[in-house]
C-alpha cells in the first residue's frame, strides 16, 4: 500500500523499490498476493519509461492472475504490455497483444485504457476511423468510471485529430495538413516522399488490386536526401550544383563531389525504380512518377535530425538516454550528444545525476507528433 501511495504522490523510484520488496516477501504459497505486486511495480516501471526489460515476465504474471481469477489485474498486466509495445513503436506486436485482451465484464476504468490503446494504435497507423471508433467507446468507459485523468486524455487525444500533423510542401511554399488529410493524400495515388517516416509510397489508381507500393530510406540519408529535394523542385529540375550544396553540406564543389552525385543517383535509381525515375537533364536531374503521377513532399511540423527525440520527450514524461535509444533504434551514444545539442539551445532538460539521470522536455503545443514517433507508419 505505501508503495502505490508513492507511486500517486509521483516519487516512482521509492514506490518501487516498495512494491518489488513487497513481491520478495510474499512466499511460494502467496502467488496471488506476489503477482498483483510485479503488475504494480510494471506499471510505475512503465511511468519511469524504463521499457528494456522483457515482456515476458509480465505477461507470464497476467496468466498467473488469470488463473486465481483476479481478472481485473491480469487485464491491466496485459496492457501495461501492450502500451510498452507502443511507446518502442512495436505496432504489430502491440496489436496483436491487444487482440488477446477481453474485456468482457471489465470494469470501465481498465476498458477505456483498453480503447485509449487502440486508438493510439489506429492513430499511428492512420487508420482515422478505427481512432474515432476507439475513442467513442473510451469516453463512454471514462464516463461510467468516472475518473477526471481519463475523461481528460480521451479529450486530449480527441484533440489530436485536429490539430496539424505535417506539411505539404512544393514550390509555392506549404500548407499544414491534419491526420485524417495526410491519410487522405496516402491513399490518393500521388507519389509521396515523406519526410516524417523518410520513405516513398504510392498507393494504387482507384480500381486497382495492387497494394500500396513502400520503399523505406531511413537508413539511406543521403539518398533520402536527395529524393527530397528533386520532390520539392517538382515538376521542375534540381541543377547539380544545388543537389551537391544541400545533400552533400559544400558550397564548393569539386569533381569528387561531382562523381559521388553521379554514385548517388545511380543507387536512388535503382532503389526506386517501382515508384519513380531520376531522369538528367542537362542542368541536373528530376524526379518523376511512374504512371504520370503527382510527386509530393510530406515534412514533419518541426525540422531537424531530433524531431524523432523531441517527440518522444513532448510526452512529459521523464526518459532515460538507454529507453530513448531503445524506442528511436538508434545508439545511446548517438543520442546523448543530441540531448547534449538540444540542452545547450534550451529544448530539453536534465534531472538527476549519473544513472539516475532523466531527459524531460516542455509539451509541444499546437500540433502533434504522431507521426515523428518510432513506427508511427509500416513502411516495409
Amino acid at each position: 500500500m505505501r508503495g502505490i501511495a508513492m507511486a500517486q504522490l509521483g516519487e516512482h523510484a521509492r514506490a518501487r523499490a516498495l512494491l518489488q520488496r513487497a513481491a520478495r516477501s510474499f512466499g511460494r504459497h502467496e502467488a496471488l498476493a506476489r503477482a498483483r505486486c510485479v503488475v504494480a511495480e510494471a506499471e510505475v516501471a512503465l511511468a519511469m519509461r524504463d521499457i528494456q526489460s522483457s515482456p515476458r515476465p509480465l505477461l507470464a504474471t497476467a496468466q498467473t492472475l488469470a488463473a486465481h481469477c483476479d481478472h481485473a489485474n491480469a487485464l491491466q498486466a496485459q496492457l501495461i504490455a501492450v502500451r510498452r509495445q507502443l511507446l518502442l513503436g512495436r505496432l504489430d506486436a502491440a496489436a496483436q497483444q491487444l487482440h488477446q485482451v477481453d474485456l468482457t465484464g471489465m470494469p470501465p476504468v481498465p476498458v477505456a485504457v483498453a480503447e485509449l490503446a487502440a486508438a493510439e494504435l489506429a492513430l499511428r497507423s492512420l487508420r482515422i476511423g478505427a481512432a474515432q471508433a476507439a475513442l467513442a467507446r473510451a469516453q463512454t468507459a471514462a464516463r461510467r468510471a468516472g475518473v477526471p485523468a481519463l475523461l481528460a486524455e480521451v479529450q486530449d487525444m480527441h484533440a489530436i485529430l485536429d490539430r496539424p500533423a505535417a506539411r505539404r510542401v512544393n514550390a509555392g511554399g506549404d500548407v499544414p495538413l491534419r491526420l485524417r488529410e495526410v491519410a487522405d493524400l496516402l491513399a490518393s495515388g500521388a507519389l509521396v516522399v515523406d519526410a516524417c517516416r523518410r520513405a516513398l509510397s504510392a498507393a494504387p489508381h482507384e480500381g486497382a488490386a495492387q497494394a500500396t507500393a513502400q520503399r523505406s530510406l531511413a537508413r539511406r540519408p543521403v539518398l533520402f536526401a536527395l529524393a527530397r529535394v528533386l520532390a520539392e523542385a517538382w515538376p521542375g529540375e534540381v541543377d547539380r550544383e544545388s543537389l551537391i550544396a544541400q545533400v552533400f553540406r559544400t558550397r564548393h564543389p569539386d569533381d569528387t563531389h561531382r562523381a559521388r552525385l553521379r554514385v548517388e543517383i545511380g543507387r536512388l535509381r535503382a532503389l526506386v525504380r517501382t515508384l519513380a525515375r531520376v531522369e538528367a537533364t542537362p542542368r541536373g536531374f528530376v524526379l518523376s512518377a511512374l504512371g504520370d503521377r503527382e510527386v509530393v513532399l510530406l515534412v514533419p511540423p518541426i525540422d531537424g535530425a531530433q524531431a524523432s527525440l523531441l517527440a518522444l520527450l513532448s510526452d512529459g514524461a521523464p526518459w532515460s538516454t538507454s529507453a530513448l535509444a531503445l524506442a528511436l533504434g538508434d545508439s545511446q551514444r548517438t543520442v546523448q550528444r543530441a540531448l547534449v545539442e538540444l540542452e545547450a539551445r534550451g529544448r530539453v532538460r536534465a534531472v538527476g545525476q549519473a544513472r539516475g539521470r532523466r531527459w524531460l522536455s516542455p509539451p509541444l503545443a499546437g500540433f502533434t507528433t504522431i507521426l515523428l514517433l518510432p513506427a508511427a507508419l509500416p513502411f516495409a
